[in-house]
């Protein structure tokens, strides 16, 4: 089981967060400072990261997975788990040099629902794609 420390607001106060990431189970132990501690399964660890976040809608989650333009592709999915994605840019192809950790700190364009990545995905891919 690998552990990740991700930084979170909850009540207007900066706080550690544990996230305990079983591979076998594909699950995350989403563990607070204050002890409260809950698992969450999905098709991935991304999926999981998205369960914890819609069901915490309260909580600002600072990290690469809550930001409304990461999502990974099937295969990033599949080789990572779920662990990278892509950090996509409308009217882009994804390279890459998009590919993300979904742990990694963030702070910008972040969201605490799920559907609103769903959504810019589906807008990214109806999106006129050029090369550059």
């Amino acid at each position: 089981m690998d552990s990740v420390e991700i930084v979170i607001i909850k009540n207007g106060r900066r706080q550690t967060a544990k996230l305990l990431c079983d591979s076998e189970m594909l699950t995350i132990n989403f563990v607070m400072e204050d002890g409260y501690s809950k698992t969450y399964a999905g098709a991935d660890f991304y999926d999981c990261l998205g369960n914890i976040r819609k069901e915490h809608n309260d909580i600002a989650f600072l990290c690469k997975g809550a930001k409304i333009n990461v999502h990974p592709s099937s295969m990033s999915s599949q080789m990572s788990l779920g662990v990278k994605a892509y950090e996509l840019t409308l009217g882009k192809y994804a390279s890459r040099r998009d590919l993300i950790n979904i742990f990694d700190y963030e702070e910008n364009n972040l969201t605490s629902d799920p559907e609103v990545q769903r959504d810019f995905f589906m807008r990214w891919v109806e999106s006129d794609i050029s090369d550059e």
